[in-house]
């Protein structure tokens, strides 16, 4: 299941593309003669803001094990970060819906002679649709890739994190998980506002541990997230403010995680936008969503190819 991409020819003493220095990394491993680079586990590593960290990691020091169903794409990044970088990585096909994905992820690392310094639980999509317009088994699997695993992930990482006294945890949320839930991507904003909450708790129970737990934010990102979700012809009617690049977001990710930032919105709009949904009354609130619904949600009509 797991392709290490540790073992690499070695280098030329004039390599043909030169190698990025990479910054000085937070923290060594050193138990047992183990690497002294740190180890960043990042899943839905293959595209978007999970390569977008991948690289801003590997650019301050930081291995990967890279992580998502495509394995193909897991191998170009991994070698894209050596060449940049200098930055070995471990590449893990797998998905998240599979219960048993998470301790099989762990078991990859493992065996190839690592342990997790860092985890970055980005793997994720959307479901377009009212509750009811898809079957539950969707949303089962929804639940364990988007709740379920991540927080299991954490759960069997946690520890070992606490006994070094080290650690970096990003847990992607949204800008969604802090305004009123929309009609249509039903349980995606319930699940984002979960998250925050998880990692504000996290956050406060690893004072002194030095593990850093941090929730990231972002609003609307260039990346395949709405190809994928098939709401890319909507979204792109939104005005240019409101768009970050994935490097945008995952830099302040980054600096957020080194400062131990329970919360890091990105942008300022996306602040502004925050901050107006708590000011608000309730009611207000949730009316100004019911009227913004239809421009960033397709309506179950819309997804059957009606008007």
């Amino acid at each position: 299941m797991a392709n290490s991409t540790k073992k690499l020819a070695q280098k030329s003493k004039t390599p043909e593309k030169p190698v990025a220095p990479a910054k000085k990394a937070e923290h060594a491993q050193t138990k047992d003669k183990r690497p002294t680079r740190p180890l960043m586990l990042v899943t839905g590593a293959s595209a978007g803001i999970g390569a977008a960290l991948a690289r801003e990691y590997a650019a301050h020091g930081w291995d990967l094990a890279l992580t998502a169903r495509r394995q193909d794409r897991l191998d170009h990044l991994a070698k894209e970060l050596k060449e940049k970088y200098d930055a070995d990585s471990i590449t893990i096909a797998a998905d998240m819906a599979a219960k048993g994905a998470p301790k099989a992820i762990l078991k990859a690392i493992k065996d190839a002679g690592r342990f997790v310094d860092g985890l970055v639980n980005n793997a994720g999509y959307g479901l377009p649709g009212t509750f009811t317009y898809s079957k539950w088994a969707d949303h089962a699997a929804f639940i364990q890739v988007m709740l379920t695993a991540p927080c299991e992930l954490v759960h069997l990482i946690l520890p070992g994190m606490q006994e070094r006294g080290f650690g970096r945890i990003i847990n992607v949320a949204s800008l969604a998980g802090h305004l009123p839930g929309s009609s249509g991507h039903t349980l995606y904003a319930a699940d984002k506002a979960f998250l925050v909450k998880f990692s504000q708790s996290l956050n406060l129970e690893n004072q002194h541990t030095g593990v850093h737990v941090t929730a990231l934010c972002p609003g609307f990102t260039y990346s395949e997230f709405h190809d994928v979700n098939d709401t890319r012809k909507v979204v792109s009617k939104l005005p240019s403010w409101m768009w970050k690049s994935a490097e945008e977001v995952a830099a302040e990710g980054f600096k957020a995680a080194s400062r131990n930032v329970p919360v890091r919105i990105t942008g300022f709009a996306n602040k502004c936008i925050a901050v107006l949904a708590r000011l608000l009354p309730d009611p207000i609130a949730f009316a100004l969503m019911k009227s913004q619904s239809k421009k960033i949600r397709l309506t179950d009509d819309a997804i059957d190819g009606g008007s």
